[in-house]
């Protein structure tokens, strides 16, 4: 595939984002016209472009890094699409954010957990996990954050839903939080939960914790 027919490609109706972000991870110049697409006002090329740079940013963050500052500024876009997205490149370019950039929009990321939509809240939780694990010293804080959605407005089973991500943002990086006795009783009251998946992924985490949890 050459460089000139990529994003003709992408506006087929075939999905090849699979095959054309292996093709990117080979050749990484082939980045710059994925970024291209972002711009189309054909949402089948800019959704596809976009998904490309979720898998690439995942198998191989170190070649989207020097970008991040176009998912920085995605997040604060109006296309939820882009910025559900944009949220997940951020999460995966953790592991390799040698310049802290995340560290300097650690507050707007994470307002997103009281966003109107449920999905982008729902995104920022689901990749807290792996970036406690890239960027161990957030741990308290990122704690502290997820620990507000209990509090943070929503109809019932929103929340609840967003709660049992939550469980599964702190079964990732248990290891690491230094209060878990605070975390233990967290999940304790979401065994209580109306939503019968979230009272579940709470009693998975206990058995899976509790030994831990109250060894303080």
């Amino acid at each position: 595939m050459n460089k000139s027919n990529i994003l003709e490609e992408l506006g087929k109706k075939d999905d090849k984002s699979e095959e054309i972000a292996e093709k990117v991870i080979g050749d990484p110049d082939l980045l710059l016209e994925i970024f291209q697409g972002l711009s189309p006002e054909n949402k089948r090329i800019k959704n596809r472009s976009a998904k490309i740079l979720r898998i690439v940013s995942e198998k191989n963050p170190e070649i989207v890094y020097p970008h991040i500052s176009v998912f920085i500024d995605l997040i604060e876009g109006e296309d939820t699409i882009l910025k559900w997205i944009a949220i997940d490149v951020i999460g995966n370019l953790a592991p390799v954010d040698s310049e802290n950039q995340f560290n300097r929009i650690f507050k707007k990321f994470y307002t997103f957990l009281s966003d109107k939509s449920m999905i982008t809240a729902g995104h920022v939780i689901d990749n807290s996990g792996k970036i406690v694990r890239a960027k161990p010293e957030l741990s308290k804080k990122i704690t502290t954050e997820l620990l507000k959605v209990e509090e943070i407005p929503r109809n019932d089973e929103c929340k609840n839903i967003l709660l049992g991500k939550v469980i599964l943002a702190f079964d990732l990086y248990f290891d690491q939080i230094e209060d878990k006795e605070k975390i233990h009783s967290f999940v304790q009251r979401q065994q209580e939960n109306t939503r019968n998946a979230t009272r579940l992924k709470a009693e998975k985490f206990l058995k899976k914790h509790l030994k831990e949890s109250t060894q303080l």
